[in-house]
């Protein structure tokens, strides 16, 4: 069974990158970073950049959010050009950056100081997130009195807190223990599902972007490029016993393969 479909120009799109590179400009000279992205990604998709290091996975996200302009090509958020830095978004990242004077409550409100919102609401909006990801108990707790899956369940109510139709997500569970990870992969679907949005996860994990996504982007080394699109056709709620299942297994060795072929793995013979 052929797991890789063509390419098709999603129905209702959301996110749309067109002919899009980056290159940086060093001491050392030009590096070309990304190369010609052309990527639609439809409204309530949850979508995985999958690729090794240096293939330019993070730096999509930055472009995307308009921190950092592309050199080449256009990006567009609900058919509006990215010309500057997007406030219509969530971004957490691999550290969860929390400011270790505040509370957790008080770390989440920051978004709504910023934005200048309804701090009433903004703050029964944070209880209830709270209380989504099983932290109604420690919303008076500080940083270093929370472990590290609880810290980046902060964070990541946090970038919910002003409801972004879009979600970026850098490596975020990267540094956690696999079981912490687990979890929190089970949390962010319930998220995903209960505050209905679109969601860019960046990852180097196989198994974590098949298990999550509707669609595994596959990166090439640096320079970037998409390589691949893999239609994750498994289905929802997901639960973690399916990853023992054959066709999960089949999409491992679908993306695995992908990558022997572009000279990421390299086994001894």
């Amino acid at each position: 069974m052929d797991m890789i479909r063509p390419v098709e120009t999603p129905v209702n799109p959301h996110v749309t990158i067109s002919g899009v590179s980056k290159t940086f400009r060093t001491r050392k000279g030009e590096v070309h970073a990304l190369s010609d992205i052309d990527l639609t990604i439809r409204r309530g998709e949850f979508i995985s950049i999958l690729g090794p290091s240096g293939c330019g996975k993070s730096t999509l996200l930055m472009l995307l959010s308009g921190l950092v302009p592309s050199s080449r090509g256009m990006i567009k958020v609900d058919e509006k050009s990215i010309a500057g830095p997007n406030s219509d978004i969530g971004i957490v990242f691999q550290q969860d950056v929390l400011l270790e004077w505040r509370s957790a409550l008080e770390n989440i409100l920051i978004q709504a100081e910023i934005r200048k919102a309804d701090m009433g609401a903004a703050r029964e909006r944070a209880k209830q997130l709270l209380k989504m990801v099983s932290l109604q108990d420690f919303e008076n707790a500080y940083p270093n009195e929370l472990s590290g899956g609880m810290r980046q369940r902060v964070s990541i109510c946090r970038a919910l807190l002003h409801k972004p139709p879009l979600l970026l997500m850098d490596e975020p569970f990267g540094a956690l223990d696999a079981m912490t990870r687990d979890q929190l992969q089970l949390d962010l679907l319930r998220l995903c599902r209960d505050n209905d949005m679109t969601v860019f996860f960046i990852t180097h994990s196989i198994q974590e972007a098949i298990f999550l996504s509707d669609r595994v982007v596959v990166m090439s080394p640096r320079p970037g490029r998409v390589e691949r699109i893999v239609d994750i056709d498994l289905p929802r709620p997901r639960r973690l016993a399916m990853r023992e299942e054959a066709k999960f297994n089949h999409y491992t060795h679908e993306i695995t393969d992908i990558f022997k072929g572009l000279g990421v793995f390299r086994e001894e013979v």
